[in-house]
């Protein structure tokens, strides 16, 4: 691992996601920006400390020079965003498969550049959009590509929190600190942090591609330098449309999203503070509640389920579900066979280009008060089968609709 040290929030989440299924055992990491605070996290974690690195530079050449049957078999990085093109490019090009946090870098330039890295070493990359491994949201996935909402027409995702509504980033607290320094974050705040979440969810699930946005970002806390709301109007390729929503300043909100898809047909609701339930909307029957865990569920769905209907599973589940599916991807590439296609049901570097694709024309819109343009997304890639994906985990023929 590298990033994760003392105090960070999300390293830990990372860490019980990739210990859950016994798929990986953490062996070696370089935590934190100065040598002594990864050392104290490497005693916590019980590690050799001969494997705890000062650095994520030292780290990448000494596991590469241990060779193939003692270097590390995955790198999962945790740091804060403009670390992760470097460490990323870093240890791909040690022959080192990597799961790495959201957004997958700061610039699209960036993006595009570790998509080159990520193809040319044949490697994997896991992009760690969790909210894509619950499985009511694989279930949402199945009724949208097998047609049961009819053609697409309205879509909205809305990430609303709260835990930005003052200005802790005054008052020492870690995450708040980083998020709203461009430096580290990149060029947006809200939408790189939660936005870039809502947009992954609902372009997993209905297969869409975004092809234009208008947005409107704003710092609603007095003299903060980064956005800390978002609202985004999309037009999806085909003719649907859409809206985003990401706000941390919705004050005493948690963390409230949603996703809604309406087609011709019928609709679905689904929200991750509840994510064992989906919501199905006719207009000709009763509403009806899908609950997680049932035999009538899709292979995907299945697949991503570890427990009976009634006992809950939920955000640590759907973090392991990625690492998961990665760690039996790199396995399976390790002993030289070919994975289950259901194992390959994560997001990959493909999806964290078009997410830096949607964050760089948001903020271009933002600027401009205008609609901004995001078609024609790496078409070349996409027809190489690495793109949207059906129930099964295959690629999928098209679109609902």
């Amino acid at each position: 691992m590298v990033g994760g040290g003392p105090g960070a929030f999300i390293g830990g989440v990372h860490r019980m996601a990739a210990a859950l299924d016994g798929e990986f055992e953490l062996v070696a990491g370089a935590f934190a920006s100065r040598p002594e605070r990864s050392r104290e996290k490497g005693r916590t974690l019980r590690l050799d400390e001969r494997r705890v690195y000062g650095t994520w530079r030292e780290m990448a050449e000494a596991e590469a020079a241990l060779g193939e049957d003692r270097r590390i078999e995955a790198v999962s990085i945790v740091t804060p965003n403009h670390l992760h093109h470097p460490v990323a490019t870093a240890f791909l090009n040690a022959g080192i498969p990597v799961i790495c946090d959201k957004p997958m870098t700061t610039t699209l330039t960036d993006a595009e550049d570790l998509c080159d890295t990520v193809e040319r070493t044949g490697l994997t990359f896991a992009l760690t959009h969790n909210y894509t491994g619950y499985p009511l949201v694989k279930e949402a996935r199945h009724l949208v590509r097998s047609g049961r909402l009819g053609t697409v027409r309205k879509v909205v995702a809305e990430y609303p929190q709260g835990w930005l509504s003052k200005r802790l980033e005054e008052t020492g607290h870690k995450q708040a600190g980083w998020r709203q320094d461009p430096g580290q974050a990149g060029r947006s705040s809200a939408v790189g942090d939660i936005g870039s979440h809502a947009h992954n969810l609902a372009c997993y699930v209905t297969g869409l591609e975004i092809d234009a946005v208008f947005a409107d970002l704003s710092a609603q806390v007095p003299g903060r330098i980064m956005e800390d709301d978002a609202g985004i109007l999309v037009r999806f390729v085909g003719g649907a449309r859409g809206v985003i929503l990401a706000s941390q300043v919705s004050t005493g909100e948690e963390n409230g999203l949603a996703l809604k898809v309406y087609g011709e047909k019928g609709g679905l609701v689904w929200r991750q503070e509840r994510p064992d339930r989906l919501h199905l909307l006719f207009p000709d029957a009763p509403r009806q509640t899908l609950t997680r865990g049932s035999s009538w569920m899709s292979a995907a769905a299945r697949h991503a389920t570890r427990l009976p209907p009634g006992h809950p599973e939920g955000f640590i589940e759907a973090f392991a579900n990625v690492y998961r599916c990665a760690g039996r991807v790199i396995g399976a590439a390790l002993a030289g066979v070919e994975a289950d296609p259901l194992d390959r049901d994560f997001p990959d570097h493909l999806d964290g280009a078009r997410g830096m694709h949607f964050i760089e024309s948001v903020v271009r819109s933002d600027a401009r008060e205008c609609w901004v343009g995001m078609g024609g997304f790496r078409p070349g890639r996409e027809a190489g089968g690495v793109g949207p994906r059906d129930s099964s985990g295959s690629p999928a023929a098209s679109a609902a609709g």
